[in-house]
């Protein structure tokens, strides 16, 4: 009897491990949307609406999901509460978060890049430069998804057989 209530606790352990693992392929794509779609979202505030930087950081903390919502909190009030460059507060809050996402390092040089002209070019210029980290997000996502396909089933399937292999062994 003891034997079999640990064969389900090394089932469910390994199991759950896989899904876990799993669960950053899945992430990743769904983040680099949100992303993308915080970024088109802050060209229209600069653009059109007019928005200062902190403000539209703002808004757009309010409609995204964590951890995307939390770096533009933080970016938003890195601009207000302290004295520093918009530079230095994107790529402050960017470090801040990044062990938070399923985001790759690719991602991180894209948005630190992107970080470094915020705010220095007249709307026209930042227009194009959000416009170009939008590509790179975009192809990013397309390596997500095609990671995702590839490798999410096969980890739930690993921690599960996993779990079987080391019971077998086991007993």
């Amino acid at each position: 009897m003891i034997k079999i209530i640990g064969a389900i606790f090394i089932i469910i352990a390994t199991t759950w491990t896989g899904f876990e693992l799993a669960r950053k392929f899945s992430d990743r794509p769904k983040q680099l949307r949100v992303l993308r779609s915080a970024l088109q979202s802050l060209d229209a505030e600069i653009m059109y609406s007019h928005t200062p930087l902190h403000e539209a950081a703002r808004r757009l903390a309010s409609q995204l999901t964590n951890p995307l919502s939390k770096f533009f909190d933080t970016f938003a009030n890195r601009l207000t509460n302290t004295e520093t460059t918009v530079k230095a507060a994107w790529e402050t809050s960017l470090q801040e978060i990044w062990k938070l996402t399923a985001l790759k390092q690719g991602e991180f040089e894209i948005m630190k890049q992107f970080g470094e002209t915020l705010g220095r070019y007249d709307r026209n210029s930042q227009q194009k430069q959000i416009l170009l980290t939008l590509s790179h997000l975009e192809r990013e996502e397309a390596d997500a998804i095609d990671r995702q396909a590839k490798y999410e089933k096969m980890l739930k399937s690993l921690g599960f057989l996993s779990g079987l292999l080391l019971i077998i062994l086991l007993f």
